[in-house]
């Protein structure tokens, strides 16, 4: 007992899901499963770190 709500919701969210309009980029979707990346989208993963110094062993 006690789905009701819970099973509610996951189906008003399925609803939403299938009768939504999307606009969707397929080019963009391609390459971003493919693995290409544009100039635009090129991010520095270490930047976030780079503040941060290793640690010594002595610490």
């Amino acid at each position: 007992m006690g789905r009701g709500r819970a099973k509610a919701k996951q189906t008003k969210v399925a609803r939403d899901l299938k009768y939504r309009t999307h606009e969707t980029d397929f080019g963009a979707l391609a390459r971003e499963l493919h693995g290409e990346r544009d100039d635009n989208d090129q991010v520095d993963d270490y930047d976030d770190w780079s503040d941060y110094s290793p640690r010594s062993s002595n610490d």
